[in-house]
């Protein structure tokens, strides 16, 4: 009867989010609620699981929280604009290095973890040499989306998090061992675009541009990026770059709890570029929309997860799945979901595929002996092809923008995307992050 009804929950909650009945952050907290009292859970026990859960993905959402703060306030800086300057000087009238630089750039901003802010950055500073060039927008639009799949794995990002937040580890046990295959994937995503480079500079050729003109470009693509000129500090550029670079160093080597390490980079960042307390209540309040929205989905996922556990729906849910199970497959788990897990995440919203499946699935391969940690990470490797789905509302701006059909765009770009996904999963066995 448990595994039935949290069988019955997950659906439930599947077709309530996907039909855009409720909202996620409504779903994650209501059918849980309503499923424990059908379940025959009194209103004390149920508030116990829900603050069970809670206080399990804590620290997930603080570092979350600070994490988006603190890329805000480098995007507001100005972090990106010289490199933007650079970018756009160096491509000059040659398409190949255009389409690399977009690639480029587009990594470099995917590491906020936002899709909206690095679509909208990336075609902002392309969109008008690609015009002058005459290169296809339709490579405008694919290549930030391959970048972005890579991208969106950091833990700020969303995927990461919910599963960290939902098997209950942190960044050193899921993230970082995936770190070599993501490296692959950003490769994988240069070749891409050093292929269809090739194939514009074929077509078009290389087109001198003069250098007022890339001056003009340049200062324009910058001041187009800009909410306010006032917020940029240019003298403050290798300050924000060396305590990026050492916040990195710092996730790498775990020498920090995450969570303190983005409060106290952001602590930093915030009191040397905004130095006023009006500059800071202001640059805090311009992120406070993302952050909350992001924060409170985790926060929500914790009572989620916290009812389905301490109700035991996912022991029995997990032992009905492994009876469903063939022996001979039963070891090979880890790359089972990771190959899923491409279609699981472009039909379905991250928080259906993580908060709903993913912890059946880790539950059902500890069975095998198979550590949990292992399914997280391989349910992650199908992200380049989530960035596609119609479900993830950035890529509709992107299309916006660069003024390409939705459709031909998921033509031209499914095959490149899967093929993202099949080097990071191919990397990631040859590494031993998953195993065979």
């Amino acid at each position: 009867m448990l595994a039935l009804l949290g069988f019955l929950m997950v659906a439930v909650f599947m077709y309530l989010i996907m039909s855009r009945r409720l909202s996620a952050l409504v779903a994650l907290i209501v059918v849980p609620v309503v499923f424990a009292l059908i379940s025959g859970f009194g209103s004390t026990e149920i508030g116990d699981m829900m603050l069970s859960g809670i206080k399990k993905i804590a620290p997930t959402g603080i570092m979350l929280l600070f994490a988006i703060l603190y890329f805000g306030v480098m995007m507001d800086a100005g972090l990106f604009d010289p490199l933007i300057k650079k970018i756009v000087k160096i491509v000059k009238g040659d398409p190949l290095k255009v389409i690399v630089g977009t690639a480029i750039l587009a990594t470099l901003v995917a590491l906020d973890g936002d899709g909206t802010t690095t679509y909208m950055i990336t075609v902002t500073a392309m969109l008008p040499l690609y015009r002058k060039l005459g290169i296809r927008p339709m490579i405008l639009a694919v290549v930030p989306m391959l970048a972005l799949g890579v991208m969106n794995m950091t833990p700020w990002g969303g995927p990461t998090a919910r599963v960290m937040s939902v098997l209950h580890m942190d960044v050193s046990e899921i993230f970082v061992p995936v770190i070599p295959a993501m490296i692959g994937g950003i490769a994988w995503v240069m070749i891409v675009a050093c292929i269809l480079g090739k194939q514009e500079r074929k077509r078009l050729g290389i087109i001198e541009i003069a250098d007022e003109d890339l001056q003009s470009l340049a200062g324009q693509e910058v001041a187009a990026t800009d909410d306010t000129a006032a917020m940029k500090r240019p003298r403050l550029i290798w300050f924000n770059l060396l305590l990026t670079a050492a916040l990195m160093v710092g996730l790498i080597t775990s020498f920090l709890p995450l969570p303190t390490m983005f409060m106290l980079a952001f602590a930093i960042a915030l009191f040397i570029n905004y130095p006023k307390m009006q500059d800071q209540k202001e640059r805090i309040a311009a992120h406070a929309a993302n952050a909350l929205a992001t924060v409170s989905m985790v926060f929500a996922a914790g009572i989620f997860t916290g009812i389905l556990t301490e109700t035991k729906m996912i022991d029995a849910m997990a032992s009905t799945l492994v009876s469903w199970i063939p022996d001979s497959l039963g070891s090979h788990m880890p790359l089972l979901v990771a190959l899923t897990s491409m279609p699981f995440t472009y039909f379905m919203s991250n928080d259906a595929y993580y908060f709903g499946i993913v912890p059946i699935l880790a539950n059902a391969a500890a069975a095998y002996g198979i550590d949990p940690a292992e399914i997280g990470r391989a349910s992650i490797l199908g992200q380049p092809l989530h960035v596609l789905s119609p479900l993830f509302a950035a890529q509709y701006l992107l299309i916006g923008m660069v003024g390409v059909d939705y459709a031909e765009t998921q033509k031209f770009i499914l095959k490149w995307a899967f093929g993202t996904s099949i080097v990071m999963i191919v990397l990631a066995l040859l590494t031993g992050v998953i195993s065979f």
